[in-house]
């Protein structure tokens, strides 16, 4: 079926979860423009989403997700009776173990928990992560029904989460939906990640620049990995096009959300230097040096996604790192 874009999506009701954060702002303002009566949830409403508040835009609502109790979330879902909640929410960065479990594990429990008590429940879109498949075999995209084996505790927390939706959907009949994506790349990117940090780096060597002082060099840890990465419009028009596929087909599922391909981040990095057109020298740390736990090897098999939501990747590499780069740094149009 489409990816939404015709349309569908008008008059729901859409609950985002952690609306006001990287991807939740997104896929808010995207059901807003396609319009979907939204309410973004957050802990500390952005003040841009506040001023959104009324009939054409999102409405924040201001809540501690990772305090509220079930009551509680179960009056507020009464209360808005939404047809879709989208989980944007979770812990990532500057997080140890426990505090992930909160965030993509108890949070997902509490969530079900309250939607399950609902008259007429909605379609939970519940967002996961590659990361909870640990390695992928070189050369091969994994796919759903690879048993996961993640490495990082952000991964087997979201997995965590990824198997309360699974549960509440067999033993309840939740009509839950997880949608596992791929590194996700775009503006505003998280300064946490690496892209988010060489992005920022660029900005401020591009700034360096345009005052004749020379920018400090780029330093990075051994840059080994392979990593299917995805855009994050790429990503928003999967949950758009998740909010209205027939139930029967989602409900339980899990899908892959990528590009379907993995690429060195080495030449990714070095892309970005290029398209900022900052003259900025990378140095990588010896081969030697430790290394983040991560898999080398992330690459996801799309079919599913295609097959059930009619979704597939739109844009190109190049133009998702040059809008990574719009807010950060220059782009000198290089092709």
């Amino acid at each position: 079926m489409p990816t939404a874009d015709n349309g569908e999506a008008a008059g729901l009701r859409v609950v985002v979860l952690g609306g006001t954060g990287y991807l939740g702002r997104r896929i808010g303002e995207a059901f807003a423009a396609d319009g979907a009566l939204v309410h973004l949830v957050s802990r500390n409403p952005a003040n841009d989403a506040q001023a959104n508040d009324g009939p054409a835009g999102p409405r924040s609502v201001r809540m501690d997700l990772l305090t509220a109790r079930p009551r509680e979330l179960t009056e507020f879902f009464g209360s808005v009776r939404p047809d879709v909640v989208v989980n944007a929410a979770g812990r990532v960065w500057r997080a140890d173990e426990a505090e992930m479990t909160e965030g993509n594990a108890d949070l997902v429990a509490r969530v079900t928990e309250s939607l399950a008590e609902l008259p007429r429940g909605p379609r939970l879109i519940q967002l996961g992560t590659v990361h909870e498949y640990g390695a992928g075999t070189p050369g091969a995209g994994t796919s759903e029904d690879q048993e996961p084996a993640p490495v990082t505790p952000y991964g087997r927390t979201k997995l965590l989460g990824t198997r309360i939706v699974r549960r509440a959907a067999a033993e309840h009949g939740l009509d839950g939906v997880v949608l596992r994506l791929a590194n996700v790349i775009g503006a505003g990117a998280p300064a946490g990640s690496l892209f988010g940090m060489v992005a920022a780096h660029l900005g401020a060597a591009a700034r360096a620049e345009s005052l004749g002082e020379k920018p400090d060099e780029l330093r990075l840890p051994p840059l080994r990995a392979h990593r299917d990465v995805l855009d994050a419009r790429d990503a928003v028009d999967a949950v758009r096009a998740a909010a209205t596929a027939p139930g029967a087909d989602l409900r339980g599922q899990v899908v892959n959300i990528g590009r379907g391909e993995a690429v060195p981040v080495h030449a990714l990095i070095h892309r970005m230097v290029e398209l900022s057109g900052v003259d900025l020298p990378v140095v990588e740390a010896a081969a030697d040096q430790p290394v983040r736990t991560d898999a080398e090897w992330l690459q996801l098999d799309v079919s599913r996604a295609l097959r059930l939501l009619g979704w597939q990747p739109r844009r190109t590499l190049d133009a998702s790192l040059r809008d990574l780069l719009t807010v950060a740094a220059p782009v000198n149009g290089r092709k």
